[in-house]
Protein backbone atom coordinates (compact mmCIF):
# COMPACT_ATOMS: atom_id res chain seq x y z
CA UNK A 1 0.00 0.00 0.00
CA UNK A 2 1.36 3.42 -0.97
CA UNK A 3 1.84 6.24 1.54
CA UNK A 4 -1.05 8.14 -0.05
CA UNK A 5 -3.37 5.12 0.09
CA UNK A 6 -2.38 4.50 3.70
CA UNK A 7 -3.16 8.10 4.62
CA UNK A 8 -6.54 8.01 2.88
CA UNK A 9 -7.36 4.81 4.76
CA UNK A 10 -6.46 6.60 8.02
CA UNK A 11 -8.88 9.40 7.09
CA UNK A 12 -11.68 6.94 6.58
CA UNK A 13 -10.92 5.19 9.88
CA UNK A 14 -11.02 8.50 11.77
CA UNK A 15 -14.25 9.64 10.13
CA UNK A 16 -12.65 12.49 8.18
CA UNK A 17 -13.84 13.59 4.73
CA UNK A 18 -10.52 15.23 3.88
CA UNK A 19 -7.17 16.47 5.13
CA UNK A 20 -5.28 19.73 4.66
CA UNK A 21 -1.52 19.21 4.91
CA UNK A 22 0.70 22.27 5.41
CA UNK A 23 3.94 20.78 6.76
CA UNK A 24 6.58 20.70 4.01
CA UNK A 25 7.99 17.48 5.49
CA UNK A 26 4.59 15.77 5.50
CA UNK A 27 3.88 16.93 1.95
CA UNK A 28 7.30 15.72 0.81
CA UNK A 29 6.65 12.35 2.43
CA UNK A 30 3.31 11.88 0.67
CA UNK A 31 4.34 13.23 -2.74
CA UNK A 32 8.07 12.37 -3.05
CA UNK A 33 8.57 16.00 -4.06
CA UNK A 34 10.59 18.30 -1.80
CA UNK A 35 7.81 20.72 -0.94
CA UNK A 36 8.27 24.46 -0.41
CA UNK A 37 5.48 27.00 0.05
CA UNK A 38 2.83 24.46 -0.85
CA UNK A 39 -0.36 22.89 0.50
CA UNK A 40 -1.72 19.40 -0.07
CA UNK A 41 -5.47 18.77 -0.21
CA UNK A 42 -6.52 15.15 0.27
CA UNK A 43 -9.90 13.47 0.00
CA UNK A 44 -11.22 10.10 -1.17
CA UNK A 45 -12.07 11.47 -4.62
CA UNK A 46 -9.62 14.33 -5.16
CA UNK A 47 -5.96 14.91 -4.21
CA UNK A 48 -4.49 18.27 -5.18
CA UNK A 49 -1.04 19.78 -4.69
CA UNK A 50 -1.37 23.57 -4.47
CA UNK A 51 1.67 25.71 -5.19
CA UNK A 52 2.66 28.84 -7.09
CA UNK A 53 4.47 29.40 -10.37
CA UNK A 54 7.92 29.06 -8.78
CA UNK A 55 7.44 25.32 -8.19
CA UNK A 56 4.51 24.28 -10.41
CA UNK A 57 6.40 23.14 -13.51
CA UNK A 58 8.95 21.20 -11.48
CA UNK A 59 6.32 19.57 -9.29
CA UNK A 60 4.05 18.42 -12.12
CA UNK A 61 6.93 16.38 -13.59
CA UNK A 62 7.58 14.58 -10.28
CA UNK A 63 4.23 14.17 -8.54
CA UNK A 64 2.41 10.83 -8.45
CA UNK A 65 -0.35 10.68 -11.07
CA UNK A 66 -2.90 10.28 -8.27
CA UNK A 67 -2.03 13.80 -7.08
CA UNK A 68 -3.00 16.66 -9.37
CA UNK A 69 -0.85 19.82 -9.32
CA UNK A 70 -2.73 23.11 -9.34
CA UNK A 71 -1.09 26.48 -9.89
CA UNK A 72 -2.17 29.04 -7.36
CA UNK A 73 -0.72 32.54 -7.09
CA UNK A 74 -3.11 33.74 -4.40
CA UNK A 75 -3.81 32.51 -0.88
CA UNK A 76 -3.27 28.78 -0.44
CA UNK A 77 -5.92 28.72 2.27
CA UNK A 78 -8.50 30.42 0.08
CA UNK A 79 -7.82 27.85 -2.63
CA UNK A 80 -8.10 25.02 -0.07
CA UNK A 81 -11.40 26.39 1.22
CA UNK A 82 -12.81 26.49 -2.32
CA UNK A 83 -11.78 22.86 -2.85
CA UNK A 84 -13.40 21.81 0.42
CA UNK A 85 -16.66 23.49 -0.53
CA UNK A 86 -16.68 22.09 -4.06
CA UNK A 87 -16.11 18.58 -2.69
CA UNK A 88 -18.82 19.18 -0.08
CA UNK A 89 -16.53 18.09 2.76
CA UNK A 90 -17.93 18.36 6.29
CA UNK A 91 -15.13 17.07 8.55
CA UNK A 92 -11.67 18.23 7.50
CA UNK A 93 -8.55 17.14 9.33
CA UNK A 94 -5.54 19.37 9.98
CA UNK A 95 -2.33 19.06 11.99
CA UNK A 96 -2.73 21.55 14.83
CA UNK A 97 1.04 21.43 15.46
CA UNK A 98 1.67 22.91 12.02
CA UNK A 99 -1.16 25.46 11.95
CA UNK A 100 -0.92 28.91 13.43
CA UNK A 101 -3.93 30.36 15.20
CA UNK A 102 -4.24 32.92 12.40
CA UNK A 103 -4.22 30.21 9.71
CA UNK A 104 -6.88 28.19 11.51
CA UNK A 105 -9.09 31.24 11.97
CA UNK A 106 -8.72 32.29 8.35
CA UNK A 107 -9.58 28.85 7.02
CA UNK A 108 -12.54 28.38 9.36
CA UNK A 109 -13.84 31.84 8.39
CA UNK A 110 -13.56 30.94 4.71
CA UNK A 111 -15.39 27.67 5.27
CA UNK A 112 -18.02 29.49 7.35
CA UNK A 113 -20.38 26.90 8.78
CA UNK A 114 -20.21 24.56 5.83
CA UNK A 115 -17.44 22.43 7.33
CA UNK A 116 -15.61 21.80 10.59
CA UNK A 117 -11.85 21.62 11.10
CA UNK A 118 -10.82 18.57 13.15
CA UNK A 119 -7.38 18.43 14.90
CA UNK A 120 -5.58 15.38 13.50
CA UNK A 121 -1.99 15.60 14.71
CA UNK A 122 -0.07 12.34 14.44
CA UNK A 123 -1.95 10.96 11.46
CA UNK A 124 1.07 11.31 9.15
CA UNK A 125 3.73 11.44 11.89
CA UNK A 126 2.89 7.86 12.89
CA UNK A 127 3.42 6.66 9.32
CA UNK A 128 6.69 8.55 9.01
CA UNK A 129 8.20 6.76 12.02
CA UNK A 130 8.78 3.62 9.96
CA UNK A 131 11.36 4.18 7.24
CA UNK A 132 11.25 2.21 4.00
CA UNK A 133 14.33 1.06 2.08
CA UNK A 134 14.44 4.16 -0.11
CA UNK A 135 14.34 6.42 2.95
CA UNK A 136 17.02 4.37 4.69
CA UNK A 137 19.25 4.63 1.63
CA UNK A 138 19.09 8.44 1.79
CA UNK A 139 19.60 8.54 5.56
CA UNK A 140 22.63 6.26 5.28
CA UNK A 141 24.10 8.47 2.58
CA UNK A 142 23.59 11.53 4.81
CA UNK A 143 25.35 9.69 7.64
CA UNK A 144 28.22 8.69 5.34
CA UNK A 145 28.78 12.32 4.35
CA UNK A 146 28.67 13.35 8.02
CA UNK A 147 31.22 10.70 9.02
CA UNK A 148 33.57 11.67 6.19
CA UNK A 149 33.26 15.31 7.25
CA UNK A 150 34.08 14.53 10.88
CA UNK A 151 37.15 12.55 9.78
CA UNK A 152 38.24 15.43 7.54
CA UNK A 153 37.70 18.17 10.09
CA UNK A 154 40.01 16.54 12.63
CA UNK A 155 42.93 17.79 10.55
CA UNK A 156 41.49 21.30 10.62
CA UNK A 157 41.13 21.50 14.41
CA UNK A 158 44.11 23.21 16.01
CA UNK A 159 44.89 25.85 18.65
CA UNK A 160 44.28 29.42 17.51
CA UNK A 161 41.46 28.69 15.07
CA UNK A 162 37.98 30.00 15.86
CA UNK A 163 34.92 27.83 16.43
CA UNK A 164 33.06 29.67 13.68
CA UNK A 165 35.91 29.01 11.23
CA UNK A 166 35.59 25.28 11.83
CA UNK A 167 31.80 25.52 11.30
CA UNK A 168 32.42 27.38 8.05
CA UNK A 169 34.85 24.76 6.78
CA UNK A 170 32.34 22.04 7.62
CA UNK A 171 29.65 23.88 5.63
CA UNK A 172 31.98 24.01 2.61
CA UNK A 173 33.04 20.40 2.84
CA UNK A 174 29.59 18.82 3.22
CA UNK A 175 28.43 20.46 0.00
CA UNK A 176 31.59 19.28 -1.75
CA UNK A 177 30.68 15.75 -0.63
CA UNK A 178 27.12 15.98 -2.01
CA UNK A 179 24.91 17.32 0.80
CA UNK A 180 22.39 19.99 -0.14
CA UNK A 181 22.90 21.78 3.20
CA UNK A 182 23.56 21.28 6.88
CA UNK A 183 20.58 19.77 8.73
CA UNK A 184 20.77 22.45 11.46
CA UNK A 185 23.15 25.14 12.69
CA UNK A 186 26.45 23.31 13.15
CA UNK A 187 27.65 23.30 16.75
CA UNK A 188 31.35 23.77 17.43
CA UNK A 189 31.88 24.18 21.17
CA UNK A 190 35.37 24.35 22.63
CA UNK A 191 36.54 24.34 26.22
CA UNK A 192 33.91 25.56 28.68
CA UNK A 193 31.52 26.28 25.79
CA UNK A 194 31.02 22.53 25.43
CA UNK A 195 28.97 22.54 28.66
CA UNK A 196 26.15 24.30 26.76
CA UNK A 197 24.14 21.63 24.89
CA UNK A 198 23.13 23.95 22.02
CA UNK A 199 26.02 26.39 22.02
CA UNK A 200 26.12 28.82 19.09
CA UNK A 201 29.50 28.54 17.36
CA UNK A 202 31.41 31.67 18.32
CA UNK A 203 34.63 33.59 17.68
CA UNK A 204 36.32 31.88 20.61
CA UNK A 205 39.72 30.48 19.62
CA UNK A 206 40.63 26.91 20.44
CA UNK A 207 43.29 26.33 23.09
CA UNK A 208 45.52 23.43 24.03
CA UNK A 209 44.43 20.79 26.52
CA UNK A 210 40.68 21.20 26.05
CA UNK A 211 37.80 19.30 24.44
CA UNK A 212 36.13 20.40 21.20
CA UNK A 213 32.54 19.18 20.77
CA UNK A 214 31.13 19.09 17.24
CA UNK A 215 27.43 18.38 16.60
CA UNK A 216 26.86 17.99 12.89
CA UNK A 217 24.12 16.88 10.53
CA UNK A 218 23.55 17.14 6.79
CA UNK A 219 20.60 16.99 4.44
CA UNK A 220 20.71 14.62 1.49
CA UNK A 221 17.73 14.52 -0.89
CA UNK A 222 15.52 15.79 1.92
CA UNK A 223 16.70 13.35 4.61
CA UNK A 224 18.83 14.27 7.61
CA UNK A 225 21.65 12.95 9.77
CA UNK A 226 22.79 13.93 13.27
CA UNK A 227 26.09 12.94 14.94
CA UNK A 228 28.12 14.39 17.79
CA UNK A 229 31.79 13.75 18.53
CA UNK A 230 34.25 15.20 21.03
CA UNK A 231 37.84 15.81 19.93
CA UNK A 232 40.77 16.72 22.18
CA UNK A 233 43.71 19.09 21.85
CA UNK A 234 46.85 18.22 23.79
CA UNK A 235 46.60 16.39 27.10
CA UNK A 236 43.32 15.02 28.38
CA UNK A 237 42.72 15.52 32.09
CA UNK A 238 41.70 12.57 34.26
CA UNK A 239 38.26 14.11 34.88
CA UNK A 240 37.57 14.62 31.18
CA UNK A 241 38.75 11.10 30.39
CA UNK A 242 36.58 9.56 33.12
CA UNK A 243 33.47 11.49 32.04
CA UNK A 244 34.03 10.51 28.42
CA UNK A 245 34.29 6.83 29.36
CA UNK A 246 31.11 7.17 31.45
CA UNK A 247 29.10 8.72 28.61
CA UNK A 248 30.36 6.05 26.20
CA UNK A 249 29.33 3.32 28.67
CA UNK A 250 25.86 4.86 29.00
CA UNK A 251 25.45 4.90 25.23
CA UNK A 252 26.53 1.25 24.95
CA UNK A 253 24.01 0.30 27.63
CA UNK A 254 21.22 2.04 25.69
CA UNK A 255 22.23 0.24 22.50
CA UNK A 256 21.98 -3.11 24.28
CA UNK A 257 18.26 -2.77 25.09
CA UNK A 258 17.08 -1.60 21.66
CA UNK A 259 14.92 -4.22 20.00
CA UNK A 260 11.36 -4.59 18.65
CA UNK A 261 8.90 -4.39 21.52
CA UNK A 262 11.16 -2.34 23.79
CA UNK A 263 9.69 0.82 25.32
CA UNK A 264 11.39 4.13 24.46
CA UNK A 265 11.42 5.26 28.10
CA UNK A 266 13.27 2.08 29.09
CA UNK A 267 15.95 2.82 26.51
CA UNK A 268 16.34 6.29 28.01
CA UNK A 269 16.45 4.84 31.53
CA UNK A 270 19.18 2.34 30.62
CA UNK A 271 21.59 5.17 29.80
CA UNK A 272 20.34 7.60 32.42
CA UNK A 273 20.87 5.14 35.31
CA UNK A 274 24.54 4.66 34.38
CA UNK A 275 25.09 8.42 34.54
CA UNK A 276 23.03 8.84 37.71
CA UNK A 277 24.82 6.05 39.56
CA UNK A 278 28.14 7.75 38.80
CA UNK A 279 26.86 10.91 40.52
CA UNK A 280 26.14 12.98 37.41
CA UNK A 281 22.36 12.58 37.17
CA UNK A 282 21.77 16.33 37.50
CA UNK A 283 24.25 16.99 34.70
CA UNK A 284 22.22 15.20 32.03
CA UNK A 285 18.99 17.12 31.53
CA UNK A 286 17.83 16.50 27.98
CA UNK A 287 16.22 13.47 26.34
CA UNK A 288 18.39 10.55 25.30
CA UNK A 289 17.35 10.76 21.67
CA UNK A 290 14.94 11.72 18.91
CA UNK A 291 13.77 10.42 15.57
CA UNK A 292 15.52 11.65 12.42
CA UNK A 293 14.22 11.64 8.86
CA UNK A 294 12.71 14.43 6.79
CA UNK A 295 12.92 16.50 9.99
CA UNK A 296 15.91 16.63 12.30
CA UNK A 297 13.59 16.14 15.27
CA UNK A 298 10.64 13.83 14.71
CA UNK A 299 9.09 10.73 16.26
CA UNK A 300 9.95 8.53 18.04
CA UNK A 301 11.13 10.47 21.08
CA UNK A 302 13.50 8.63 23.42
CA UNK A 303 12.92 10.26 26.80
CA UNK A 304 11.73 9.55 30.36
CA UNK A 305 8.24 10.72 29.39
CA UNK A 306 7.90 8.94 26.05
CA UNK A 307 6.06 5.67 25.72
CA UNK A 308 6.72 4.42 22.19
CA UNK A 309 7.04 0.71 21.47
CA UNK A 310 9.97 0.03 19.17
CA UNK A 311 9.23 -1.32 15.69
CA UNK A 312 11.54 -2.32 12.85
CA UNK A 313 12.18 0.68 10.60
CA UNK A 314 12.41 3.31 13.33
CA UNK A 315 15.49 5.55 13.15
CA UNK A 316 16.61 7.73 16.04
CA UNK A 317 19.61 9.15 17.87
CA UNK A 318 21.16 7.97 21.11
CA UNK A 319 23.02 10.91 22.68
CA UNK A 320 23.84 10.62 26.39
CA UNK A 321 25.81 13.49 27.88
CA UNK A 322 27.33 15.03 30.98
CA UNK A 323 27.64 18.82 31.25
CA UNK A 324 29.77 20.31 34.04
CA UNK A 325 29.00 24.06 34.36
CA UNK A 326 31.92 26.36 33.51
CA UNK A 327 34.18 23.36 32.89
CA UNK A 328 33.26 21.19 29.90
CA UNK A 329 30.61 18.95 28.39
CA UNK A 330 30.80 15.50 26.81
CA UNK A 331 28.10 14.26 24.42
CA UNK A 332 28.36 11.26 22.10
CA UNK A 333 25.60 10.94 19.51
CA UNK A 334 24.94 8.16 17.05
CA UNK A 335 21.99 7.10 14.91
CA UNK A 336 20.29 3.73 15.32
CA UNK A 337 17.93 1.67 13.17
CA UNK A 338 15.57 -0.80 14.83
CA UNK A 339 15.73 -4.12 12.96
CA UNK A 340 14.04 -7.47 13.48
CA UNK A 341 17.10 -8.60 15.44
CA UNK A 342 17.68 -5.48 17.59
CA UNK A 343 19.35 -2.13 17.11
CA UNK A 344 21.79 -1.42 14.26
CA UNK A 345 24.15 1.52 14.87
CA UNK A 346 24.13 3.26 11.49
CA UNK A 347 26.91 5.72 12.23
CA UNK A 348 29.54 3.45 13.79
CA UNK A 349 32.84 4.81 15.05
CA UNK A 350 34.62 7.90 13.74
CA UNK A 351 38.32 6.99 13.64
Amino acid sequence: MSRLQNTLLQLKTKGLDGLIVTSDSDISYLTNYQSRDSLLFLSQKLNIFLTDSRYFDEAKNILDKKIRPQKNNGSLFEAAAILCCKANLKRIGFDENNFTFAQHKKLQDLLKKKAKLIPSHGLIDDLRQLKDQNELKKIKKAIQITKETLCYIQKFIKPGIKEIEIAGEIERYIRYKGASSSAFNIIVASGANSCYPHHISSKRTLKMNEPVLIDLGVEYEGYKSDLTRVFFLGKISTLVRDVYKLVHKAQEQAFSVIKPGANSKDIDLAARLIIKEAGYGDNFGHSLGHGVGLDIHENPKISPKSNTIMQPGMVFTIEPAVYLPNKFGIRIEDMVLVTEKGGEVLSGTIN
